[in-house]
């Protein structure tokens, strides 16, 4: 089993680089989101869950991350929890079960900041994008698929986003094995990853 993290600023492009990973290696992948396990906020009123920091280290459930990644390397199958970003709670009910698989990917913003997680993983990758570049998806995917408004994204982005990514993502950086810039649209970075986790697979069978 090969255990990878791709780590990298909100609107990157770490899920794209995920999906074409994923895509060359079919069934061999399972994905892990960091954006599953952020801790449940039920118990508060929803006008403080709404002012939850979720680029801060402290807003993820790191030990059931943690885990649970160790179990599927052990062969066990986990039940991976629900989150909602629009209630900021977690399912009680709802979970996801995840079988191991030959590559273990885990896929988040604040994934290198947790030492006992880094251990676990045999390769580091860190998505650079541009600032601007950044900022773009982001506004795009919290209006689309968050229902949130330009003017929320913008403060949300310039209070908390940059500031988090100063002080914990982009330090992490120095953590990582390989440095993918341009995000997701860099195919041969991308090829070259894919090629080398085949050439893994084929070496460790």
């Amino acid at each position: 089993m090969l255990i990878i993290g791709i780590a990298g600023g909100s609107g990157s492009g770490k899920t794209t680089v995920v999906k074409a990973i994923s895509e060359q290696l079919k069934e061999k992948v399972v994905v892990i989101p960091q954006d599953s396990y952020y801790k449940d906020s039920s118990h508060l009123p929803l006008e403080e869950r709404q002012k939850v920091n979720f680029d801060h280290p402290d807003s993820i459930d790191f030990e059931l991350l943690r885990r649970q990644v160790q179990d599927l390397r052990d062969g066990k199958v986990i039940e991976q929890p629900v989150y909602s970003y629009l209630t900021c709670s977690r399912s009680k009910t709802e979970t996801v079960t995840v079988k191991p698989a030959e590559v273990i990917i885990i896929e988040g913003i604040l994934i290198f900041t947790c030492p006992e997680l880094r251990k676990l993983m045999d390769i580091k990758l860190f998505v650079d994008a541009d600032d601007d570049d950044r900022l773009m998806r982001v506004m795009a995917r919290d209006i689309i698929e968050r229902g949130k408004t330009v003017e929320t994204v913008i403060e949300r982005y310039s209070k908390t986003v940059k500031p988090m990514f100063l002080q914990f993502i982009e330090p992490s950086k120095r953590y990582a094995d390989i440095i993918i810039p341009q995000g997701g649209h860099n195919k041969v970075a991308i090829d070259v990853i894919s090629a080398t986790i085949e050439k893994y697979l084929a070496h460790n069978k």
